[in-house]
């Protein structure tokens, strides 16, 4: 199940450079990844020698751009295993691909009082545009909790759902505790109910084959930049039946068949749903992305990154004073703790001048943390490139910041 850890690490160039004289350890992969050469090479190319609108031109680059696009949407397609590329929405990234469903779902099928069911993990971007509805709408938002090993209680879960209930929206994983939720059962659970499920994918899709027929989710998304690609990407899957029904989510070129005065009438999947000029160029470079991460593997990557997050546990749990929150079996890619009375700020800080990129404070999941009974965590998150010789550096930055204290 290995590969040549080595050669991947040369093709991302910023591991090797120096912060602060110390070599970089990047750990903040949860919150964006390094990207690798190819991805930025093929960018580089489309700019200089491809650069033109998509799906309107008739000339020859813009042919040729329109192409590059839409085989992207081909390879996103075949990477969740949706069934058409009309499934496949693109949006600036995860964030969007949420507003998007819960805009577009709430104006077609939500009224006073409807709820909606999230969990106690949620990033704010599956929390904060709920709550923009029920101050709208008076929509119902009900929260699944989650048991002291961070794992969620699906019991108290199939109990919440009843006749006010119109969908469920989880994370696949944790971006705090790594906890990987049975999205699958949740899925079963809610659809025995007839209500859909959507899944936020931006911490499950860079680590471990994701299968979205197999899942049987009704909405899927995630990011480019957190899976080795360009920043301001992301996907939308949705399954046909279900964007034939919900309206558009912003109006404009593009997303039309035909416009008067008089009436609109929409254009078909998934264009209906993709106002305005699309970023063609991240397209291409998710494409690649996609292409670079299939070419180590999903297998491996994953295996690799249990075994660094399994070490990681075991190392830092001979820290004195430590504390490690997450601790599901069924953990991927991330540990977040906190070393006594040091405060996260200041143990991010620390870490920072020997060289090692951490993510410290709440993550973008508050109600977590009072949860929790904290304000922050400490987060080391990991990736494909990363190495136990790096949590190593972690495991005694740590010690060594701890005798400062």
């Amino acid at each position: 199940m290995n590969y040549d850890l080595a050669a991947v690490r040369e093709d991302f160039p910023i591991l090797s450079r120096e912060i602060y004289g110390k070599p970089l350890v990047y750990l903040d992969n949860a919150a964006t990844t390094q990207k690798p050469l190819c991805v930025l090479d093929a960018m580089r190319d489309e700019y200089l020698n491809v650069n033109a609108n998509v799906h309107r031109g008739v000339h020859y680059l813009s042919q040729q751009a329109t192409d590059l696009h839409e085989a992207a949407r081909e390879k996103v397609r075949g990477f969740i295993n949706a069934r058409s590329t009309n499934e496949i929405v693109f949006t600036r990234g995860t964030t969007e691909s949420i507003n998007l469903v819960v805009s577009s779902f709430c104006d077609e099928f939500m009224n006073a009082g409807d709820e909606v069911i999230v969990t106690e993990m949620e990033h704010h971007s599956n929390i904060v545009p709920w709550q923009l509805q029920a101050a709208k709408r008076g929509i119902v938002i009900r929260v699944v909790p989650i048991d002291d090993k961070g794992e969620l209680k699906l019991d108290e879960f199939e109990h919440m759902l009843n006749d006010k209930t119109k969908i469920v929206s989880v994370a696949h994983v944790s971006n705090v505790l790594g906890t990987v939720n049975h999205v699958e059962r949740i899925a079963a659970i809610s659809h025995a109910h007839g209500v859909p499920v959507m899944v936020d994918g931006a911490q499950s899709a860079p680590h471990f084959k994701i299968d979205v027929q197999a899942m049987d989710c009704d909405f899927f998304v995630f990011s480019g930049h957190k899976m080795y690609g360009p920043t301001g990407i992301g996907v939308l899957y949705g399954k046909e039946e279900w964007l034939e029904k919900l309206p558009p989510y912003q109006g404009g070129g593009e997303m039309i068949e035909s416009v008067s005065f008089e009436k609109t009438v929409f254009g078909r999947l998934p264009f209906k749903f993709e106002a305005g000029t699309p970023d063609y160029i991240a397209t291409h470079g998710l494409a690649k992305a996609i292409e670079y991460i299939e070419s180590i593997g999903l297998e491996r990557i994953a295996a690799h990154e249990k075994e660094l997050t399994q070490y990681c546990m075991s190392q830092l749990r001979s820290i004195d004073g430590m504390k490690i929150f997450g601790q599901s079996e069924n953990k991927d890619a991330v540990v977040s703790f906190l070393v006594g009375d040091i405060h996260h700020l200041d143990m991010g800080t620390l870490l920072d001048r020997l060289g090692i990129a951490v993510r410290t404070g709440h993550h973008c999941a508050e109600p977590l943390m009072h949860r929790l009974g904290i304000n922050g965590t400490v987060r080391a998150s990991f990736a494909l490139y990363n190495t136990k010789e790096e949590i190593d550096v972690l495991t005694d930055g740590i010690r060594r910041v701890s005798r400062m204290f």
